[in-house]
């Protein structure tokens, strides 16, 4: 390990809600653990997550209002703690980290995430700077020794799109599955449609954004109503509220879908829920289907690229239907009711535990070569 003395740093954009940011924030408090020094850098010191991070965390405030002007302050944060590492992840803050410590000129070792299949991105893209991805990651990320991957469809994508050396390319999941996960998920959960003797409730989480396609959802369980009673709750929050909102009461649901925002502790919701939903267009990674499966829950999710294939293990611990199906899903969810299956298991994703990951980030943040930035996507 290195010396204590020495920093590791992680930086972000900010601790908004997100699985990237959720992620993080496990890293943070594995690598802490682990006795190492560890700095947490923002751009923009905000968001729910903030609260809790660990003490023992170093939590350093640039100030910025965009993540590309953070860059002087990024720059002068290196020259004066100078980390061995610096861990970021987001397209636009990786090129920021990137460029930070070419112009600091120090030893960090930079290791960037990248969360999103390419692809999607590109296929979704709103802005040029979206569009043109392929093209500015292959110039940053040129001459990285490793690129790490945190699904088998990212790492695909990033060899056949993007066009990164496939030898360079290996996989390391997330850390999803945490001591806390299991001790937030026993705390109470004050809500009556959890009460014995009421219907089941089927359960969405995640940003209310275009690419997790909570419309399908509602569709899916307006389909499913007509079969048999159930309630839908989607926790999470974003710019498609109108359109859920909107949705809900043209199909006639406003009694039997809730839409209650942004949830700090997700996870007894998770646990006590009949069963749960991924409906995502897109993904990298989605973190809370493994959280789902690691509390023991059944769960349905949408095919997509990319994660849930990988992580459901082919449809074999849940079903998997295609992307924007309402009828697929909801017949999926109304099998897996009524079915006697049995929940998943624990081992069914070891691979994901905090401390398994964390081994495979410390080898890289701990490796000497003679190349100081390396990739690590996600």
């Amino acid at each position: 390990m290195k010396t204590s003395r020495q920093p590791l740093a992680l930086f972000l954009p900010s601790l908004t809600v997100g699985g990237v940011e959720r992620v993080f924030l496990h890293l943070a408090r594995g690598f802490a653990e682990h006795g190492y020094n560890v700095h947490l850098v923002l751009a923009k010191a905000q968001g729910p997550y903030l609260s809790e991070m660990p003490e023992c965390v170093r939590v350093v405030d640039l100030h910025a209002s965009r993540v590309l002007t953070s860059l002087p302050s990024l720059v002068c944060y290196l020259r004066q703690e100078k980390p061995f590492a610096l861990i970021s992840a987001l397209d636009h803050a990786n090129v920021v980290a990137i460029c930070a410590q070419k112009i600091a000129r120090v030893a960090t070792r930079v290791v960037v995430t990248v969360h999103s299949t390419p692809t999607q991105v590109v296929a979704n893209a709103r802005t040029l700077r979206a569009r043109l991805l392929p093209l500015w990651t292959r110039v940053f990320y040129r001459g990285t020794p490793v690129v790490v991957a945190v699904s088998q469809g990212v790492a695909k994508e990033l060899v056949h799109y993007v066009g990164i050396a496939e030898e360079k390319v290996r996989v390391i999941y997330n850390p999803i599955i945490t001591p806390d996960l299991f001790r937030q998920a026993e705390k109470p959960l004050d809500h009556p449609w959890f009460r014995e003797g009421e219907p089941p409730v089927i359960l969405g989480v995640g940003r209310l954004t275009r690419a997790k396609d909570f419309p399908t959802l509602i569709r899916a369980f307006a389909l499913l109503r007509q079969q048999r009673a159930a309630r839908l709750l989607i926790l999470g929050e974003g710019e498609e509220r109108p359109v859920l909102e909107a949705l809900t009461h043209e199909l006639g649901l406003d009694a039997d879908v809730q839409l209650p925002g942004f949830v700090q502790n997700p996870y007894p919701y998770m646990k006590h829920a009949a069963v749960f939903v991924l409906s995502s267009r897109w993904e990298g990674l989605p973190t809370v289907l493994v959280e789902a499966l690691a509390l023991g829950q059944r769960v349905v999710s949408t095919n997509c690229p990319s994660g849930p294939e990988e992580i459901l293990e082919g449809g074999r611990v849940g079903k998997l239907v295609a992307v924007g199906d309402a009828a697929a899903l909801s017949q999926a969810i109304l099998d897996t009711l009524q079915a006697d299956t049995k929940p998943a298991t624990l081992q069914s994703v070891q691979r994901f535990t905090a401390d398994h990951v964390l081994q495979q980030y410390i080898n890289v943040v701990e490796a000497d070569d003679e190349n100081v930035a390396m990739v690590a996507v996600q």
